[in-house]
């Protein structure tokens, strides 16, 4: 398959025509903000209507100052939540790294242990299994060999070469041996 490249006003027309769109996507979402900021102000923040008399301002102050606290907690919290996310996501990235990265692999010591403990340590301390490896040797016994008879033997080897030399010699060995 090959792959037909673009002209250089083709790209250049459907760069401007993306760049429009995102434009107008921009715009609509901006006036949508503007929207839902008169909205959440009409809702939150009631105009403001100032009595006449000082006793009645000092309500109103109170009352205005414990919602102002009541912000400044919330947006305290949602500040240290937001922390705590952006640290555990730092975290992770670091974690990521560690993995796609090469380890070394330490050098390896010798351990001196038991079959027995091998045992132990792979399928945990529930599992009492005894191994006792020379048990399952088999007994392999010593047969002392004659020197005399090996001596006889010695004699008559040109004989053996004589009989087995030449095909006829190859065809009896094979016959003998079936």
């Amino acid at each position: 398959m090959s792959e037909k490249k673009m002209t250089s006003s083709r790209r250049h027309h459907l760069k401007s025509l993306m760049l429009g769109i995102a434009k107008t996507l921009l715009e609509k979402e901006t006036a949508q903000i503007e929207v839902d900021r008169a909205a959440y102000m009409a809702e939150h923040c009631p105009d403001l209507s100032l009595p006449g008399s000082t006793q009645e301002l000092q309500e109103a102050l109170k009352k205005l100052h414990q919602t102002i606290d009541k912000v400044d907690e919330e947006r305290y919290d949602l500040e240290a939540k937001v922390a705590k996310a952006n640290k555990e996501i730092e975290d992770l990235k670091i974690k990521v790294i560690d993995l796609k990265g090469k380890f070394k692999k330490p050098a390896l010591r010798k351990v001196r242990m038991s079959a027995d403990q091998m045992l132990q340590a792979l399928l945990g301390s529930k599992h009492k299994v005894s191994l006792d490896l020379r048990a399952n040797l088999k007994q392999v016994k010593k047969e002392v060999k004659e020197e005399v008879g090996h001596a006889a033997d010695v004699g008559d080897w040109r004989k053996n070469i004589e009989d087995k030399a030449g095909m006829d010699g190859r065809k009896k060995m094979f016959e003998g041996e079936a």
